[in-house]
């Protein structure tokens, strides 16, 4: 299975993962500065701004274009909980 990596720009670490990876299963486990409050895409505590990479990730559900929109979110913002990699991408917290 193919690798991608996910830098967290902020922290200034790059992680390889398999496609389909959620952005939040990393984060946490690397301790990214990321806040997480649901995890359920209720909340929208875990936005980011996609800095490099857009395209590499999973298309947005309706829930979460919904939520992002509530959020007054960026055309670059993505939710953690639900964003998926498919390719090389690049994130800090929003």
């Amino acid at each position: 299975m193919p690798k991608y990596n996910i830098t967290f720009a902020d922290i200034k670490t790059t992680v390889a993962v398999p496609r389909g990876t959620r952005i939040v299963e990393v984060a946490e486990k690397i301790g990214a500065s990321i806040p997480f409050g649901c995890k359920e895409n209720d909340c929208g505590d875990c936005m980011v701004d996609v800095l490099e990479g857009a395209a590499n990730l999973s298309v947005p559900s309706p829930l979460e274009i919904d939520l992002l929109k509530q959020k007054f979110a960026k055309p670059n913002n993505r939710l953690a909980c639900q964003a998926m990699v498919l390719g090389d991408v690049t994130v800090k917290p929003a």
